[in-house]
């Protein structure tokens, strides 16, 4: 019966399709090449709960809007799940300034919910989001959405290039 219903069926021409590249996965697993970053990432001031949402001074709230609707796809991921808190603010400096480099707009930091913190935001996600506040690079970040992460993972807008070389 299906067969029949679908009988007269035309399938589509492939015109004008454009079939979406796949994003490179950056995990904890991958070395990032570069000279030592300086690690001026504090972890003092994060409190206990994560922020969703970031917007640097000066900014539109309507360019937080559009990075939440997803007007900038991210182009790269850096997933910190199972490191610690020193070895993830690291990799994460060390993420946003080759981001930056290669002119990259919007990256996805997966973070993790937080494992066994009963009820509370894991130390992870608060500390990584309180580390993007005061990176350079970062315009703006704001939570995934569910089939990218959702509250385990932000989408950060970053400046065009803010590091010489």
């Amino acid at each position: 019966m299906f067969r029949q219903a679908l009988e007269d069926v035309v399938p589509l021409k492939p015109d004008g399709r454009v079939l979406p590249t796949p994003k490179p996965i950056r995990t904890k697993d991958t070395p990032l090449n570069s000279p030592s970053i300086a690690d001026d990432l504090s972890d003092y001031g994060a409190g206990d709960t994560a922020a969703t949402e970031y917007l640097s001074n000066g900014l539109n709230r309507m360019t937080l809007r559009k990075l939440r609707h997803g007007t900038w796809p991210p182009q790269d991921s850096l997933d910190l799940h199972g490191l610690n808190s020193d070895q993830s603010r690291k990799l994460l400096a060390e993420f946003l300034h080759q981001a930056t480099q290669r002119g990259l707009r919007c990256v996805s930091v997966i973070h993790g919910k937080g494992w066994r913190s009963e009820g509370r935001d894991g130390i992870l996600k608060v500390h990584t989001r309180h580390w993007l506040t005061q990176h350079a690079a970062v315009l703006a970040f704001c939570e995934a959405p569910p089939n990218a992460g959702g509250g385990g993972a932000v989408w950060v807008l970053l400046k065009s290039k803010v590091f010489p070389g």
